[in-house]
C-alpha cells in the first residue's frame, strides 16, 4: 500500500506532497494542471521507463519518493533484503530520480538499485491502468495469470502438481540425453578400465609383496656368501670338527675356570662368574641359530629367477597405476566402482523410453487437469468481467476467455486469450486490438473488480490499482455506476484514480486537486488534499464549471448520495 508520495520538478508540478488513504482515492483537476503526472510518479517508482518530458524545464532532475506500507510476510520484504535494503518497520522507503538526459537513479530501503529491482518491487506494489499504458496485459502468459488468479486456490494447487510433474519429466530428459550422448565415451571408459582390472588381476599383487620380493632377491643372490659367513661364525662360536682353534665356548669356559676357585670369597666376583656363565649360554644358542641358518640357505637359481621376473611384472605394473602397490590397489578398486557406475548409466538407457512415456502421462494428466479447471475459472470469468461491464456503461460490450492449446510448460499447456466485442454483432478480438484506450481502462477495472471477489482481503496485501481517465467518454448514470464499481474495488485494495467526473469523484474515500497557478512567465502546478467542504466545491466545478448555489446544492447531494452508497456497500459486505 502507498502511504506518501512527494513529487519534485516532475512536469508541470514543481513541488508536491500525497498522502494517499487506503480504499479511493481520486485526483482531479483542470486540463493541463499536471494530474496525470501523479499516475507517471507511480509509474516511474514501478521501474516504468522515464521519459525526459518529465523532468520540469530548467531543473536538473526530477525526483519521485514514496512511503510504501508493507506488511508481513510479504515478497517484497523479501526482494528488499535481497538488495541490502532496510525497512522501518513496515514502512519502506522508494525512491526515483531522472536526468533530462533520460539517466537517473533508483534507491531501495535507503540502498541504490538498478532501476529493473523497482520493476520487480512495482509488481506486488502498483498496478497501473490508462490509455496511455496500452494495458499491461499483452501476451498470452500474462492472460493466463489473470485467469489462474481468479481460479484462486485450486488452480494454484493444480498448478503446483503440474510445475512438479513438468520438473521431473525435464530432468529425466535432460538426464537421459546426457546419458545418451556420452554413451560412446562411457564404452571407451569402460573398456579401458576393464583392461586395468583384468591386468591387475592377472599379476595378483599382494600388499608390501614388491618390500618382501626385494629382500628374498638379496638373500638368493648372496647365498653362498651367507651360507659361508654363516659357517665360519658358528665355528667361531662352538668349535670347529677338528676341534682345533680356540672358540669362545671354549675361551669362556677357560675363564670361568679362573674364577670358579674363588668366587665364593667375593660376591662382586661371583657376580661376574655369572655373567661369564650367561655369554656361554648366549654363544652356544647363537652358535646353533647360525648352524641352523646356514642349513637352510639354499641356493636355488630357479627362485631367484623367478623372484627377479616377479619384481619386474609388479615394477611394470605400478609404473602404470601407481607409485606403489598400495595404489595400484586403489585404482583398481576406484576402477570397479566407476564400472558399476557405468553399467548402472547403461541399465538406465535400457528403461529410458518406458520411464520417459510414463513421466509424460503423469505431465499429461496433471495438465489436463489444470485446463479443465482453468476452463471452468475462465466461464466465471467471463461471466463476471462481462456483468461488470453492464454497469460500467458498455452494455452491449462482450468479454470472452479462451482456453486453447500451447507448448506444454511448468504452468500447464494452455495459451489464455481476452477477447472482446464492443457491438453484437462483431466477432470477438484480442482484446488490445478490439478496444479503444477508454475501454481498455474499464474492461481492466471490470475485471479487477471481478478477481476482488466479494470477499475483503488484508490490506496491503495486494496492490495499488490505478486507473487514468478510466471514466473517459462516459457520464451521466454510466459515470455513478464506474464510480461505484471503483469503490467495490476499494473495499479490498487502495484504488488510486484521475477522473475529470463528479459521478465518480464523489465516491471517493480521499479527494486530491491538481491546481496549477502561473506568474506570466511560468506555469506551476500542487496538489490539494481536500476537506468535506472544499469536496463540494470541486464537485460543482466539475459539473460545470459553475460556482453558485444551484450547483453547490447539485454537487453536495450527490456527494452526500455517492458517499451514503459506499457506507451501505461496505455496511452490506461487513455483514456478509
Amino acid at each position: 500500500m502507498i502511504r506518501e508520495v512527494r513529487l519534485r520538478d516532475l512536469g508541470v508540478i514543481a513541488e508536491a506532497e500525497l498522502s494517499l488513504a487506503d480504499g479511493l482515492t481520486v485526483i482531479s483537476g483542470e486540463t493541463g494542471a499536471g494530474k496525470t503526472m501523479v499516475v507517471t510518479a507511480l509509474g516511474l517508482l514501478a521501474g516504468g521507463r522515464a521519459d525526459t518530458a518529465v523532468v520540469r524545464s530548467g531543473t536538473q532532475r526530477a525526483l519521485v519518493e514514496a512511503v510504501l506500507e508493507v506488511p508481513a510476510p510479504h515478497a517484497v520484504r523479501d526482494r528488499v533484503d535481497e538488495a541490502g535494503g532496510d525497512l522501518d518497520g513496515d514502512e519502506l522507503v522508494v525512491v526515483r530520480t531522472v536526468a533530462p538526459n533520460g539517466r537517473g537513479q533508483a534507491h531501495l530501503g535507503g540502498r541504490r538499485v538498478p532501476v529493473s529491482v523497482l520493476g520487480e518491487i512495482g509488481e506486488h506494489v502498483v498496478a497501473i491502468h490508462g490509455q496511455a499504458d496500452q494495458w499491461r496485459l499483452r501476451r498470452s502468459d500474462e492472460h493466463r495469470a489473470v485467469l489462474d488468479v481468479f481460479g484462486g486456490p485450486t488452480v494454484a494447487a493444480a498448478i503446483e502438481r503440474v510445475a512438479l510433474a513438468w520438473e521431473a519429466l525435464r530432468a529425466a530428459t535432460e538426464e537421459i540425453e546426457r546419458l545418451r550422448a556420452d554413451a560412446r565415451d562411457r564404452a571407451l571408459e569402460r573398456e579401458v578400465l576393464l583392461e586395468r582390472l583384468e591386468e591387475i588381476a592377472r599379476v595378483e599383487p599382494l600388499p608390501d609383496e614388491d618390500d618382501r620380493l626385494r629382500i628374498e632377491d638379496d638373500r638368493l643372490a648372496w647365498a653362498d656368501d651367507l651360507r659361508a659367513a654363516a659357517a665360519s661364525a658358528r665355528d667361531a662360536l662352538l668349535g670347529d670338527d677338528t676341534g682345533s682353534g680356540h672358540d669362545v665356548a671354549a675361551l669362556v669356559g677357560g675363564a670361568r675356570g679362573h674364577l670358579g676357585r674363588v668366587r665364593e670369597h667375593d660376591p662382586q666376583l661371583a657376580e661376574l662368574d655369572d655373567r661369564l656363565a650367561e655369554v656361554a649360554t648366549l654363544a652356544q644358542e647363537v652358535g646353533i641359530d647360525l648352524a641352523s641358518y646356514a642349513d637352510r640357505v639354499d641356493v636355488d637359481p630357479e627362485r631367484h629367477a623367478w623372484v627377479q621376473e616377479r619384481r619386474a611384472v609388479i615394477a611394470a605394473l605400478v609404473r602404470r597405476h601407481g607409485d606403489t602397490i598400495a595404489d595400484v590397489l586403489a585404482s583398481g578398486e576406484r576402477g570397479a566402482s566407476r564400472i558399476a557406475e557405468i553399467d548402472a548409466a547403461t541399465d538406465l538407457l535400457e528403461g529410458a523410453d518406458e520411464r520417459l512415456e510414463l513421466l509424460r502421462g503423469a505431465y499429461a494428466t496433471a495438465a489436463d487437469e489444470l485446463t479443465a479447471l482453468r476452463t471452468a475459472a475462465a466461464a466465471r470469468l467471463e461471466a463476471a468481467a462481462t456483468a461488470e461491464l453492464v454497469t460500467l456503461a458498455m452494455p452491449r460490450a462482450r468479454l470472452a476467455i479462451a482456453v486453447g492449446d500451447g507448448p506444454d510448460g511448468p504452468r500447464g499447456r494452455d495459451r489464455v486469450e481476452i477477447l472482446f466485442s464492443a457491438n453484437p454483432g462483431s466477432d470477438l478480438l484480442p482484446v488490445t486490438k478490439a478496444a479503444s484506450g477508454g475501454e481498455l481502462s474499464r474492461i481492466m477495472l471490470a475485471l479487477e473488480v471481478a478477481l476482488a471477489g466479494p470477499a475483503p482481503t488484508q490490506r496491503g496485501s495486494g496492490p495499488t490499482y490505478v486507473f487514468d481517465e478510466v471514466d473517459a467518454g462516459v457520464g451521466g448514470r454510466a459515470a455513478l455506476d464506474i464510480g461505484s464499481r471503483l469503490a467495490a474495488l476499494a473495499r479490498s485494495h487502495q484504488v488510486v484514480v484521475v477522473t475529470h467526473l463528479a459521478q465518480v469523484a464523489a465516491h471517493a474515500d480521499r479527494h486530491l486537486v491538481v491546481r496549477k497557478s502561473t506568474d506570466g512567465q511560468v506555469t506551476r502546478s500542487d496538489v490539494v488534499d481536500l476537506d468535506p467542504a472544499e469536496r463540494v466545491a470541486e464537485l460543482a466545478r466539475m459539473m460545470g464549471g459553475d460556482e453558485g448555489e444551484t450547483a453547490r446544492a447539485h454537487a453536495q447531494q450527490l456527494f452526500d448520495d455517492a458517499q451514503t452508497a459506499v457506507a451501505d456497500a461496505r455496511a452490506e459486505g461487513t455483514a456478509r
